[in-house]
């Protein structure tokens, strides 16, 4: 079980871990050694995330957001099995606490009197040169 905060936590049964071999250095232990883990959480049939709160993961996930609604970390920094799958682990809290912070609303302001001032401005200058491309009136 990951405990995500007070309210939320996430239950074994939608976690699904892989453990993979991974790349880089480390010579023989790299080659012979299963020590990446790859993440698997089933979001989408969680019923521990609110709908609004799985659409900000979605967004948030990017890439890592599968077509059937799971999400895949992988993680293969260190040389440790354990430590990977607790990193893998944290970041997944980690992504989830990120999504469930609501963003702010825009709130909508009126221009300011000297944007609008140098507007009238530019367009009283503009208006003044494509009256100049006028034709030339002779003698």
């Amino acid at each position: 079980m990951l405990e995500i905060n007070d309210t939320i936590t996430i239950q074994d049964w939608e976690l699904t871990e892989q453990f993979v071999r991974a790349s880089g250095p480390g010579g023989q232990n790299v080659n012979k050694v299963s020590t990446a883990v790859e993440l698997r959480f089933e979001a989408e049939r969680s019923p521990n995330l609110p709908g609004p709160v799985k659409n900000r993961l979605r967004r948030l996930a990017g890439r890592r957001w599968t077509k059937e609604g799971a999400l895949i970390i992988q993680c293969d920094e260190t040389r440790s099995q354990a430590r990977n799958r607790d990193l893998a682990r944290e970041r997944l809290a980690e992504l989830i606490r990120k999504a469930l912070v609501k963003p702010k609303r825009r709130i909508a302001t009126k221009p300011t009197y000297g944007s609008k001032q140098r507007r009238l401005k530019a367009k009283k200058e503009r208006g003044e040169v494509k009256a100049l491309r006028g034709k030339v009136q002779g003698e």
